[in-house]
């Protein structure tokens, strides 16, 4: 098990955020695990799901800046990183923050804006940085990029381009709430938002720490073949016309860690991997006869096949 300190508050972390997020554990712990592993998230679903929720309730609960943006085909790269503006009584340029600069940022309907657009903030999800008028810029830590997409609606959008695909940890979607948690969220909303009272429950700096914890998490090497199992399985499928990257089996490994501390322990079980395969893999391979993203039914179906083809080490 990992030690007590972590779990009192990790917990409390998840507890505080479900409170908000009704009914929807699995998201909350998978949000959690993205933030432990600094990664970040694609969130696919219809409107008004709680797509928005999640990431106002995280923030909250971390006492970290949230930043909301919506993108729109006129959204420009300095709309996101910032921008130099002339001061004229000191006769230099002032560098003026963009909304990227925030602890969580929720990137909604990310595929509305234009490829050029959408690279800035790949810059600033791969880098922890941006760089404006040839200045580099570091961005605050943590800071978790929670993007949005409606997977029905294609008409005046961009199909995310697999480089951008494969800097998100995770792809995942909310789902409706099943009906005894929407009968309960009405009624929590009589008196407004709930996710607007909630109170921070640990602090950005114990964040950063268990940030660093969870690259301690043990990992059995029968795992890590395990894992490997399963990324190369993707590039031998006759299914698959691009497999999973390096960058990816990476982003694998770090999300079971994540994963384990969240539940409590200190070492990766097979479990974790297993659990983490269609999220975490799914939207890094692209279907034979499809174009990058645009068959997540497919690939979700092809990554479940290929698991149940491994062997499980015990």
């Amino acid at each position: 098990m990992s030690d007590p300190q972590s779990q009192a508050d990790l917990e409390r972390l998840r507890q505080n955020m479900e409170s908000a997020v009704l009914g929807k554990p699995e998201v909350v712990k998978l949000t959690v695990a993205a933030l432990l592993a600094s990664e970040h998230i694609l969130l696919e679903d219809v409107p008004g799901v709680g797509k928005t929720l999640v990431a106002k309730a995280l923030a909250r609960s971390i006492d970290g800046r949230f930043t909301r943006l919506q993108f729109t085909p006129d959204l420009l790269p300095s709309d996101i990183t910032g921008s130099s503006i002339y001061n004229s009584s000191s006769g230099e340029f002032t560098f003026n923050e963009g909304p990227v600069f925030s602890n969580v940022v929720l990137a909604d309907e990310i595929n509305r804006a234009p490829p050029r657009t959408q690279s800035a903030l790949l810059e600033a999800m791969g880098e922890g940085q941006v760089s404006v008028d040839g200045t580099t810029h570091e961005l605050p830590k943590p800071l978790l990029v929670i993007a949005t997409q409606n997977p029905f609606e294609f008409e005046g959008t961009y199909l995310l381009p697999e480089s951008q695909l494969d800097r998100f940890l995770l792809r995942i979607t909310v789902g409706y709430p099943e009906r005894q948690f929407e009968q309960k969220l009405l009624g929590s909303h009589r008196q407004g938002e709930p996710v607007d009272v909630l109170q921070p429950v640990i602090s950005l700096d114990r964040i950063r720490e268990l940030q660093a914890q969870s690259r301690q998490v043990a990992f059995d090497d029968s795992l890590v073949n395990y894992l490997l199992d399963i990324v190369h399985a993707t590039r031998e499928s006759d299914s698959v016309q691009v497999g999973v990257s390096t960058r990816g089996a990476i982003a694998y490994y770090h999300a079971a860690q994540a994963l384990a501390l969240v539940e409590g322990r200190n070492h990766v079980v097979p479990d974790d991997i297993k659990r983490l395969a269609v999220p975490v893999i799914s939207h890094r391979i692209v279907p034979r006869g499809s174009l990058p993203g645009a068959d997540r039914s497919g690939a979700e179906a092809i990554v479940t096949k290929l698991l149940s083809d491994q062997v499980v080490p015990t």
